[in-house]
């Protein structure tokens, strides 16, 4: 063992009479855990709740939006243009209205979407988060039979309303009569449930069939054509080139720029909390050097004597960088494991629940990327070893003679 390894070593156990070092370093080390154990779980809460909203969006949603102010009359022809494009995956056509629903023991709002139930599969993940009933029967077999509607489990919870239930949609889009425009009623036959685990879908949207979405929306042509793409994060480009290729009667948008203040939101509260608690980590460091500062005070004459003896500064100082070094490191790997533990654990078992009618989701995710942990781990031991070079320096310019002159 390197005689300043050793020397480093025994200062950090220290017994009988310099027990109080011993404590002083177990401290700074405790700190240093704690610190980068906080860190490591705010990471991975922050980005567990990233990545588990994106991926309820982009579940319930398309990635790429395509309209014609004119409306679109031919969506096929529409659709199989669009299916066309390099990284394209899937195109369905869509219209939106909103209306009041009502049934036997409830009523609330609704977000009406009309679907093509063939391809509407082939763009959300619809088809598979159906808890009850059936897309194909959006459509009803006769024209005595009320069309069809897929609720919203939360929806349906508050509505009283089960499969085969009958629903009804006052839309604003009515008819013209002596006191004016009477909202239109329209029967609905409740043939199915689905929940996508975003609240604010599942609480507030219904999905009928494209005819009757245009007849609640109040026009006879469909509005956009929804586009999946292979690559979600490729969206923006493959939304600019539609814009760019097709002309200037289509306009695009991706599924980003939608949702582009949730995540600026998030990224933020992630850089915020990143900082907030990495101070912790700069508190820790500073019991470090106030725990080297004390050992060079402790060690005058050990110091002094080392000199005598043939230690040069280099060595001295090359002592302390050691101990304070061990500290740092030791403190940061026992921090980083007990940190990606305890967020798997509260990940794995979801632990922490929270109400998902505010934060859209039930729980709260951890998910911690391997970068965010080098990160991590790489800056604290470096916080640490910076916090060892003043103390270091200053036991390296201890004057043998000035220390030993009253002893």
């Amino acid at each position: 063992m390197p005689f300043e390894l050793q020397v480093a070593l025994r200062y950090l156990l220290a017994k009988r009479r310099q027990v109080f070092i011993s404590v002083i370093s177990l401290v700074s080390t405790m700190g240093v855990t704690v610190g980068v154990m906080a860190l490591v779980i705010a990471l991975a809460l922050m980005t567990g709740l990233q990545q588990e909203l994106q991926a309820r969006i982009l579940g319930s949603s398309a990635h790429v939006f395509v309209w014609k102010p004119a409306g679109i009359t031919d969506y096929h022809a529409e659709v199989a243009r669009l299916r066309a494009v390099p990284g394209v995956i899937g195109a369905a056509p869509a219209v939106e209205g909103k209306a009041m629903i009502t049934s036997a023991s409830g009523e609330g709002f609704v977000m009406v979407k009309g679907i093509d139930p063939a391809l509407e599969p082939s763009v959300t993940d619809i088809g598979k988060v159906l808890t009850d009933g059936s897309l194909d029967h959006l459509t009803p077999p006769s024209e005595d039979e009320f069309p069809g509607i897929v609720l919203g489990k939360d929806l349906a919870g508050s509505l009283g309303a089960m499969v085969g239930d009958t629903v009804t949609l006052l839309t604003p889009n009515g008819t013209l009569s002596p006191m004016g425009v009477m909202p239109r009623q329209r029967r609905f036959k409740v043939v199915g449930t689905f929940r996508l685990g975003l609240y604010e879908v599942d609480n507030g949207t219904g999905l009928v069939s494209l005819d009757a979405g245009m007849r609640v929306a109040g026009t006879d042509r469909v509005a956009r054509i929804e586009l999946k793409v292979a690559d979600v994060y490729d969206a923006p480009r493959i939304a600019d080139q539609i814009a760019a290729d097709f002309g200037t009667e289509y306009v695009t948008s991706d599924w980003g720029d939608l949702n582009q203040q949730l995540y600026s939101a998030l990224l933020l509260e992630k850089i915020g909390m990143g900082i907030g608690i990495g101070l912790i980590v700069m508190v820790a460091a500073l019991n470090i050097v106030a725990s080297l500062i004390l050992l060079v005070m402790e060690k005058t004459r050990d110091i002094a004597i080392l000199k005598t003896m043939g230690a040069s500064s280099k060595s001295i100082t090359l002592i302390f960088l050691l101990q304070g070094s061990i500290i740092g490191v030791l403190g940061t790997l026992v921090g980083a494991i007990l940190g990606t533990t305890a967020a798997y654990v509260l990940d794995r078992y979801k632990l922490i629940t929270i109400p998902s009618d505010v934060y859209q989701v039930s729980y709260l995710p951890f998910k911690l990327l391997p970068w965010d942990l080098f990160t991590v781990v790489v800056v604290a031991i470096f916080v640490c070893f910076l916090a060892t070079l003043y103390p270091s320096r200053q036991a390296a310019r201890l004057d043998p003679a000035q220390a030993l002159r009253y002893e």
